[in-house]
C-alpha cells in the first residue's frame, strides 16, 4: 500500500502537468495597406517556445498551456514588428491584426563608405557590419547600420572576419581573408531581406559562427511574397541611379515557386571626384516542392560591378584641394578616367534540398560552386617618373622640409628651399590629376614627314600600363545541417561544411596605353634578378597577358559543430561545440629571379586544428523582461592572406605562425512591452594570436651590419602575435509615446585596445637578390599595448524621434555623435631599432624620451556630430502600392575623417623627427574622409 502512495506522489505532477488544458489564440494577419492576408508571419508568446506559422489566407493558431498576462508578437521580413498584450483565461479569438511595412527596407544596401582603408586588401572590413545590422530591429543595431555606418562605426570593434555570413546554411566567409565579399550581392536588395540575425555569441540553428555575430539569408522561392516589384532610386554615394525589378510567382499547385529579379546601377561620379560605378544585377530563385517532406531549390546570382576608388591624403593636399579630392583619376578626351578601379564578377550556383524527416526532425542540404574575378587596377611604370600627381616630390613640402646632410652623428641644419616650395605649390595646382595625355605621350615616338614636320605618333615600348591585380577564385562547397526537437524542451542543432578553393592570383595586363609592348621584368634590378620568370627571361607582355607574378592558392577546410538547446518556463541554455581543419598551400606558376629556388611549384602543406566552445543561459524574469548570458572560446585558423608572407614572389611561410585565440563574454537586459523596448549589454572579448602582413617603402630601415649597403628599401613587413582586448556597453532604447510618435537612445562605449607586443620580422627582396646575405630580419617588439585599435568610433550616440502617420507617411530625424576614433599606427616606429642610427648602429643623440613620446602619440581624431533625416510615404493607386522614401545624411554637411594611417617610410627618430620638426611633413598621416551631406530617394510600385 505504501508503494502505491508512494508512486502516485512520484506521478502525480506529470499528470497534472498533462491534465493542464491549453488554450487556443487564433487571429488573420493582413496587409495594412493592401488588406490582404500574409503568409509565413512568425506568431510567438515572448519567452516561450509556443510559435506558429500563419497560413497561406493569413490564419493561425496558437495553442499553449500558460495564462495570464502575455505578450504576443509577430514578425515578418519588411514589416514592422508587431507586439501586443493579452490575457489568456480562455480562447481567445483576435480577429484581424495588421502588419505596416518597415519603411527602413527601402534604405539603400550599404551605407558604409566603400574606402581601401586597408593598405594591401581592397575589402572593407566594416562592410559585413551594415550588411549584418539591416536584419536586426533593435534600434541600437539600427543606429549602428543606417546612422553611424557612415563613419566607419564597427559593433564592439569588432572586424567583418569575426562575424559569419550565410545564404541558405552555407558560410560564404571568404577563405582568403575572413570576410565576406559584399560586393558580390550588390543590387539584391529586393531579393535578400529575408534574414535570420544573431549577435555575439548567442546561439545560431545553421553555424558555430563568431564573436560578432551570424546573418542567414534565405533565398528560397516559396518564402518570398507573391507579387511584382519596380523601383527606382536615386544618390550622390557610391551610384547616382538604380532600377530594380522582380517578381515572385508564389507556390502554384503544382509544387513550383520562382522568384526573378534584375537590376542595374550607375553613376558617372559618385560623392568623391571621380569615382565611377556600374554594376548589374541578375537574380534566380526556383523551388519544387516534390512531395510534402522534401523539395529542392535553386539558386543563381551574377552582380557584375566596377567602382572607381578615392584617395587618402596627407593634410598637405587635402588644404591645397578639398576633402573631395582624388588623385587616383585624370581627364581623357573629355571624360574622367580612374586608375584605380575595383571590378567584380563572381557568379553563384547553389542546389538546396529541404528534408523534413519527420514532424521533429529538418535536415537542410546544399552544393555550392561560385566562380569569377576580381581585380584592382593601377599604373606600373618601368624608369619613368611616377605618374601619382601627388608623388612627394611634387609637392611643396618635399622643399619645406628639407635638411642637410648630417654631421657625423648630428642632425644636419634645417634647410629649406621656400622658393622651390612655392613653384611647386603653382605647378600642383595646375596639374592636380593624372595627365594621361603626358603618359600616352611617353608610350609613343613622333612621325615626322619629309620636312620635319610631326604628323602622328606611333607606338614603341610603353613605360607606363594599366594593369590589374586578379583573383580568379573557383569555390566549391557542400554542407548539411539538421535541426531535431528532441523533447518538448530540448532540440540538437548539427552541421557540416566542405569547403575547397583554387584562388588564381597574377597581374592582369589591360592596356598598353597607346604603346606596342611592355617589358615583363623588375626595372628595380639587373640581370636573372629582374626576371618575373626565369623560364622566360625579357619576355614582352601585350594587353590580356599575365605577367609579374602568377601563383594559386589552394585550401581545403571542413568545418563542423552541434548544439544543444533546452528551454523552460523561467529559463533557457544552450551548450555549442565546434571542430574544424583547415589546409593551405602556394603552387607558384613563375620561378621568380630573386627566389629562384623557392618560388616555383608547391610549397609545404600549412594545416591548422582547431576547437570551439560556447554556451548560453537566459533567466525570464517575466514575460516583459529577461536577462541572456552567453560566453564563447574558439581556436580560429589564419587567413591564408597572412599565412604567407611574400606570397608574389615565393613560397615562404610565416615563422611560427599558429592558431588565433579567441574568447568572449556578454551580459544583456532585455525589457519589451507594447510601448517600451529596453537592451543594456556589457561584452568582452579577447583575439589572441593574430598576424598581419602588409608592404611599404621605408627610409633608414637597415644598418650597414647586417650586410646591406643601402638603408633604405622596399620592404614586407610581419606582426605576430598581436592580441587585440575589446570591451564596452550598449544602450538601446526605443518608447512608443503614442500611436503616432516614437523616440529611440542608442549609445556605445568601448575600450579597443591592442593588448600585447608584438613581434616584427621585414624581409626585403632587395637584399635576397644578393648571394649569401640574410632576407629577413627579425625587428624584435614594437611597443604597442595599450594603444588603441584604429579606425572606427569607439563611442557613438544616437538620439532619434520619429512620427508615423496614420495616413501612411512618416517622417524621422536622428543626431549621432561620435568620438573616440584613432588613426592605424607604425609598428616599426614603435621598435627599438627605430631609436638607432642605421648608418653607424648607434642611437640617435637628440632621441629623448620626451621627443620620442611627442613623435609617437597616437592621433585622435575630432569628435563628429550630424543630423540625419529620412521620411516615406505610401499611396494606394488603382488597386498598386506606390512607394517613396527619402533620406538625407549629414544635413550640415559635416566635414570629419573616417580613418588613416601613418605613413612608414620614416622609419628611425631622426628621419621622422626632421620631417615633424618642419611643419610642412612630407610624410604625414594620411587620411579617408566621410561623406559630406548625401541623399537617397527610392519610388516603388508593388502590382
Amino acid at each position: 500500500m505504501r508503494k502505491k502512495y508512494v508512486l502516485f506522489f512520484i506521478l502525480l505532477p506529470f499528470g497534472l502537468a498533462f491534465a493542464q488544458k491549453e488554450i487556443a489564440i487564433s487571429g488573420i494577419v493582413i496587409d495594412a495597406k493592401t488588406q490582404s492576408p500574409l503568409e509565413n508571419v512568425v506568431v510567438s508568446i515572448q519567452n516561450s517556445s509556443v510559435t506558429q506559422l500563419t497560413t497561406a489566407n493569413g490564419k493561425f493558431v496558437l495553442y499553449s498551456s500558460l495564462k495570464g498576462e502575455q505578450l504576443l508578437l509577430l514578425h515578418s521580413q519588411g514589416y514592422k514588428d508587431l507586439l501586443l498584450k493579452i490575457n489568456i483565461y480562455a480562447n481567445l479569438t483576435l480577429g484581424t491584426l495588421q502588419l505596416e511595412d518597415n519603411f527602413t527596407d527601402e534604405v539603400q544596401g550599404t551605407l558604409i563608405t566603400l574606402l581601401d582603408s586597408d593598405l594591401s586588401d581592397d575589402n572593407s572590413s566594416s562592410e559585413m557590419t551594415s550588411g549584418l545590422l539591416q536584419s536586426a530591429k533593435d534600434a541600437f543595431f539600427q543606429a549602428s547600420a543606417f546612422n553611424w555606418g557612415q563613419a566607419r562605426f564597427k559593433v564592439r570593434g569588432l572586424d567583418s572576419e569575426n562575424g559569419t555570413m550565410m545564404l541558405n546554411g552555407m558560410p560564404m566567409n571568404k577563405i582568403y581573408d575572413g570576410r565576406p565579399q559584399w560586393g558580390n550581392w550588390g543590387g539584391l536588395n529586393d531579393v535578400l531581406r529575408n534574414q535570420e540575425f544573431s549577435i555575439g555569441a548567442a546561439s545560431s540553428l545553421y553555424t558555430f559562427g563568431g564573436i560578432l555575430g551570424t546573418q542567414q539569408i534565405y533565398t528560397r522561392a516559396s518564402l518570398y511574397r507573391k507579387g511584382e516589384r519596380i523601383s527606382l532610386s536615386g544618390s550622390n554615394t557610391t551610384y547616382n541611379w538604380r532600377a530594380t525589378g522582380t517578381y515572385a510567382s508564389g507556390m502554384n499547385s503544382a509544387g513550383w515557386a520562382y522568384v526573378v529579379s534584375a537590376g542595374k546601377r550607375i553613376g558617372n561620379e559618385g560623392y568623391f571626384e571621380g569615382t565611377n560605378f556600374d554594376g548589374e544585377s541578375f537574380f534566380l530563385s526556383i523551388e519544387k516542392n516534390l512531395n510534402r517532406r522534401n523539395a529542392i531549390n535553386f539558386t543563381g546570382f551574377y552582380t557584375p560591378n566596377s567602382r572607381g576608388k578615392n584617395s587618402a591624403n596627407t593634410t598637405e593636399v587635402t588644404a591645397l584641394t578639398d576633402g573631395k579630392y582624388n588623385s587616383y583619376w585624370g581627364w581623357q578626351n573629355g571624360k574622367k578616367r580612374n586608375a584605380r578601379v575595383k571590378n567584380i564578377e563572381e557568379p553563384l550556383l547553389m542546389l538546396n534540398h529541404y528534408f523534413k524527416i519527420n514532424e521533429k526532425t529538418n535536415l537542410n542540404s546544399a552544393i555550392l560552386y561560385q566562380f569569377g574575378k576580381t581585380g584592382n587596377s593601377n599604373i606600373d611604370y618601368q624608369n619613368t617618373p611616377s605618374p601619382d600627381p601627388v608623388y612627394y616630390r611634387k609637392l611643396p613640402s618635399y622643399y619645406s622640409s628639407m635638411y642637410a646632410s648630417d654631421r657625423g652623428e648630428f642632425s644636419g641644419d634645417f634647410t629649406p628651399d621656400y622658393k622651390n616650395a612655392e613653384k611647386s605649390k603653382e605647378l600642383f595646382l595646375k596639374n592636380t590629376q593624372i595627365n594621361w595625355e603626358e603618359i600616352y605621350r611617353a608610350n609613343q615616338k613622333p612621325i615626322t614627314n619629309a620636312d620635319g614636320i610631326i604628323t602622328g605618333y606611333g607606338p614603341v615600348q610603353s613605360h607606363y600600363v594599366l594593369y590589374e591585380d586578379r583573383t580568379d577564385d573557383k569555390t566549391f562547397a557542400a554542407n548539411s545541417n539538421v535541426n531535431i526537437q528532441l523533447t518538448e524542451n530540448s532540440a540538437f542543432d548539427g552541421g557540416i561544411t566542405f569547403r575547397n578553393l583554387k584562388s588564381h592570383q597574377f597581374q592582369y595586363l589591360l592596356d598598353l596605353l597607346g604603346g606596342e609592348y611592355f617589358m615583363d621584368i623588375d626595372a628595380f634590378y639587373i640581370g636573372n634578378q629582374a626576371q618575373s620568370d626565369l623560364r622566360n627571361p625579357n619576355r614582352q607582355v601585350k594587353a590580356g597577358d599575365q605577367y609579374g607574378y602568377n601563383y594559386n592558392f589552394l585550401a581545403t577546410t571542413i568545418d563542423a559543430f552541434t548544439q544543444f538547446k533546452f528551454n523552460y518556463k523561467k529559463t533557457e541554455f544552450y551548450l555549442a561545440q565546434s571542430y574544424s581543419v583547415w589546409d593551405y598551400q602556394r603552387e607558384g606558376l613563375y620561378q621568380n629571379g630573386i627566389y629562384r629556388t623557392t618560388s616555383l611549384g608547391k610549397s609545404q602543406k600549412v594545416s591548422f586544428e582547431n576547437f570551439g566552445f560556447k554556451g548560453g543561459f537566459t533567466y525570464k524574469i517575466s514575460g516583459k523582461q529577461g536577462l541572456f548570458f552567453n560566453g564563447m572560446y574558439l581556436t580560429k585558423a589564419p587567413s591564408l592572406r597572412n599565412t604567407f608572407s611574400n606570397s608574389r614572389l615565393n613560397n615562404s611561410i610565416v615563422n611560427g605562425i599558429e592558431n588565433e585565440n579567441i574568447s568572449s563574454i556578454e551580459g544583456n537586459y532585455v525589457y519589451r512591452s507594447p510601448k517600451l523596448k529596453i537592451r543594456t549589454t556589457v561584452y568582452y572579448s579577447l583575439i589572441k594570436n593574430t598576424t598581419k602582413t602588409s608592404f611599404f617603402y621605408a627610409e633608414g630601415i637597415f644598418d650597414k651590419g647586417a650586410g646591406y649597403n643601402n638603408t633604405d628599401a622596399f620592404v614586407s613587413q610581419t606582426l605576430s602575435n598581436l592580441d587585440k582586448k575589446n570591451s564596452g556597453a550598449e544602450l538601446s532604447f526605443e518608447y512608443q509615446a503614442s500611436a503616432t510618435l516614437k523616440t529611440t537612445l542608442s549609445a556605445a562605449y568601448g575600450n579597443y585596445t591592442y593588448s600585447s607586443n608584438p613581434n616584427v620580422s621585414i624581409t626585403n627582396d632587395a637584399n635576397a637578390a644578393k648571394a649569401n646575405t640574410q632576407a629577413t630580419f627579425d625587428f624584435g617588439e614594437s611597443y604597442l599595448k595599450n594603444y588603441k585599435q584604429p579606425g572606427m568610433p569607439q563611442q557613438a550616440y544616437s538620439l532619434g524621434l520619429e512620427y508615423r502617420d496614420p495616413k501612411f507617411w512618416w517622417l524621422a530625424a536622428n543626431i549621432n555623435y561620435l568620438t573616440d576614433s584613432y588613426i592605424d599606427v607604425s609598428p616599426i616606429a614603435r621598435t627599438s631599432r627605430f631609436y638607432v642610427n642605421s648608418k653607424s648602429g648607434l642611437a640617435f643623440p637628440e632621441a629623448t624620451e620626451e621627443r620620442a613620446s611627442e613623435l609617437l602619440r597616437q592621433e585622435k581624431f575630432s569628435p563628429v556630430s550630424f543630423l540625419n533625416i529620412t521620411g516615406g510615404k505610401s499611396w494606394r493607386i488603382f488597386g498598386k502600392y506606390v512607394g517613396f522614401f527619402a533620406s538625407v545624411n549629414n544635413v550640415f554637411d559635416s566635414s570629419y575623417k573616417t580613418g588613416g594611417f601613418e605613413q612608414a617610410r620614416n622609419a628611425n627618430f631622426r628621419a621622422l623627427n626632421q620631417d615633424v620638426s618642419s611643419k610642412t611633413p612630407s610624410f604625414g598621416p594620411k587620411y579617408f574622409y566621410g561623406y559630406g551631406r548625401t541623399y537617397f530617394v527610392n519610388i516603388s510600385i508593388t502590382l
